[in-house]
């Protein structure tokens, strides 16, 4: 991310020019350098491994990176909780906690992002009883607008930390952070493809017989693929309907996250339902893409599941949900395909996933988060100079 050539996200679709980038080797120096913007009346915006589509990554002023906050600080066999620093990547962290025999209970499709990326915009993956990945966040140490490192735990104060799992960046910038875990495991994957009439009649069931589970439908040829995970002899047999095309067991890390390193880069937009709703959506979303977008469409849809949780600003607050994410390919165009279908996810009562494509305002979200307003109050009072404001969190947040 050099400033001759300038930032973009993992996609290439947001291209910026920040005034100039650092990366803290310490707390001390992030704290330092906040107390310093701060001063100047300046603006600085944090920055994880660039997988966001959303702009909300950019900046025409103090980009920082956490690369060098990273590894493993602190972690207790008894009670299951470790601290990493927030710059470490989900794939170190899989990997690390693997050799002191513990595990996240879930991951999303990829795992690239680092912890504070990923807990801070909402990163989730599949299954009716998984939540969402910022549920780990029990505590940890923040860096507050004002300089001062802040020590912050669930213990203490509940509220604080749900308004904090989903904050992307705009009540501080996380130094490291207290994660409550569970013992390691490992997970059967199997993967099936069908005719989508097939699967559609039995999803219901087949959501609730599989711990993890996503359903990808590809609407050239009108397929999808089931990727169900469970625990090894645990495993439900579709060979009646479904042809198995992948079969293999592993660690949980290893096994959940699929697409990683995936060499095509792509755009996303992904909106989250009400669960009784998500069928009703989707069965709208193919009705409109195979009359109007299945010419140009080379991605697929991926359905997905999500545990309702607390968090004052995650798109699961309060309701069992399924996610919906509309793929394209980023040398194509997709701003049209994406816009054009927006509409039936609002209809459905969608919340847009804050780190994906969509093109709501304030005035749109604040109906669909019942904890909103609390929020804004709550960031006023941590920011009011707006330090961790960038110009498009300033038109999100409408602050």
């Amino acid at each position: 991310m050099g400033l001759d050539q300038g930032c973009h996200n993992w996609s290439g679709s947001l291209r910026f020019r920040p005034s100039r980038i650092e990366a803290p080797r310490t707390e001390q120096e992030l704290a330092s350098l906040v107390r310093a913007i701060a001063a100047q009346g300046r603006t600085l915006r944090p920055i994880g491994s660039a997988h966001s589509a959303s702009p909300i990554i950019v900046t025409d002023d103090v980009l920082v990176s956490l690369d060098h906050l990273k590894g493993l600080y602190e972690h207790d066999e008894r009670s299951q909780q470790v601290t990493f620093g927030a710059g470490t990547k989900l794939t170190e962290v899989g990997e690390c906690l693997h050799s002191i025999g513990l595990a996240m209970p879930t991951f999303g499709d990829v795992a690239t992002q680092t912890v504070a990326g990923a807990i801070g915009s909402g990163t989730h993956g599949s299954g009716r009883q998984l939540y969402n990945l910022s549920m780990v966040l029990i505590g940890g140490r923040l860096v507050t607008a004002d300089g001062e490192v802040r020590e912050v735990s669930f213990e203490q104060d509940p509220d604080f930390i749900r308004a904090l799992r989903v904050s992307f960046g705009t009540l501080g910038v996380f130094s490291s952070m207290r994660l409550q875990l569970e013992p390691i495991y490992d997970l059967h994957r199997q993967e099936w493809c069908c005719q989508i009439d097939d699967c559609l009649s039995r999803l219901d069931e087949i959501s609730r017989e599989n711990r993890n589970i996503d359903l990808y439908w590809y609407p050239r040829c009108d397929e999808v693929n089931l990727r169900c995970l469970n625990p090894p002899g645990k495993e439900p047999d579709y060979n009646a309907f479904a042809r198995l095309i992948d079969d293999r067991t592993g660690p949980s890390h290893k096994v959940i996250p699929k697409h990683s390193n995936l060499p095509h880069r792509f755009e996303e937009m992904e909106y989250a339902l009400p669960a009784e709703a998500g069928l009703d959506c989707f069965r709208e979303l193919r009705r409109r893409i195979k009359s109007k977008w299945r010419r140009s469409v080379a991605w697929r849809l991926l359905f997905r599941y999500i545990k309702a949780d607390d968090t004052w600003l995650s798109e699961a607050h309060g309701r069992e949900s399924v996610s919906i994410s509309l793929h394209q390919n980023s040398s194509l165009p997709f701003w049209d395909y994406f816009t054009d279908l927006e509409p039936v996810f609002r209809d459905y009562g969608g919340r847009p996933h804050w780190a994906k494509k969509h093109t709501l305002r304030a005035d749109d979200l604040r109906p669909l988060y019942p904890k909103w307003d609390d929020f804004m109050m709550l960031r006023r009072r941590m920011d009011p100079q707006g330090v961790f404001l960038t110009p498009y969190l300033k038109m999100l947040l409408d602050a």
